[in-house]
């Protein structure tokens, strides 16, 4: 079956604390990777895959991000809760938007565009594997590719990292699940995607494999630096007087 794309949303509210300095100063989203500003290189994807209602989820010096409305002509959404909640305020924050959706991460770098006007199979979460050992979140399926189980850490597995699509149909029972749990003081602190495995009898995503090569996310700017040679030959404070 084949699902045509609505939108896209990209989540772009958090603090990045593991890039301070560089975070303080320019939110993780915006930082040049290459040549190229990584939220506006993910927007690009999604434009050149036919998807141009994109939304941009915005918190941390959201100021920073109110540019690309006019540039790409992105909605622009505020999280308010994004220094109090986990990127579960970032998925309320847009839960009336959400149908056939693309949700992504700003941080992520994709080598290939993995973005398409209509997804085939249905909801999924993109993952890559580990044939060593990795603190990710890893995964169990069936024979249909289903996620059955989610453990963090393992070996020789399957993990999460990168987009997910999430079918009208899927999207319906997150937001009806996460207005439920989202008073909870116990759910402040929780992932998304955690709030999915403590429903996956209910919320069914099968996994959609990549080469580790084609998907790169930047949790520190060690992971950064070895991507782009760039900011190997510059200190943090070189790099800041650049961005300034």
């Amino acid at each position: 079956m084949k699902y045509k794309v609505d939108n896209a949303i990209i989540m772009a509210a958090g603090m990045a604390n593991r890039f301070a300095p560089l975070s303080y100063i320019c939110p993780k989203p915006l930082l040049n990777v290459k040549g190229e500003i990584l939220i506006e290189r993910q927007i690009q994807q999604l434009k050149n895959a036919g998807i141009y209602d994109i939304i941009v989820v915005v918190g941390y010096m959201k100021e920073n991000f109110f540019y690309l409305a006019d540039k790409y002509n992105v909605s622009i959404v505020e999280n308010p809760e994004y220094m109090v909640r986990n990127n579960n305020s970032s998925i309320f924050a847009v839960k009336d938007y959400l149908g056939n959706s693309y949700i992504c991460s700003a941080d992520n770098y994709f080598i290939k565009n993995p973005f398409e006007q209509e997804v085939v199979g249905g909801a999924y979460y993109a993952a890559v594997y580990s044939s060593e050992k990795t603190n990710e979140w890893c995964l169990a399926i069936d024979k249909h590719d289903f996620i059955t189980g989610v453990t963090i850490g393992g070996n020789s597995q399957w993990y999460m990292i990168g987009h997910v699509f999430w079918t009208e149909e899927f999207s319906k029972k997150f937001v009806r699940i996460l207005e439920e749990e989202y008073p909870k003081e116990e759910t402040k602190s929780k992932l998304w995607e955690a709030i999915y495995v403590e429903h996956m009898d209910e919320l069914k995503l099968r996994i959609r494999r990549y080469r580790r090569e084609e998907i790169l996310e930047f949790d520190s700017l060690d992971e950064l630096k070895n991507f782009d040679k760039r900011y190997q030959q510059k200190d943090a404070l070189e790099i800041i007087r650049d961005i300034l």
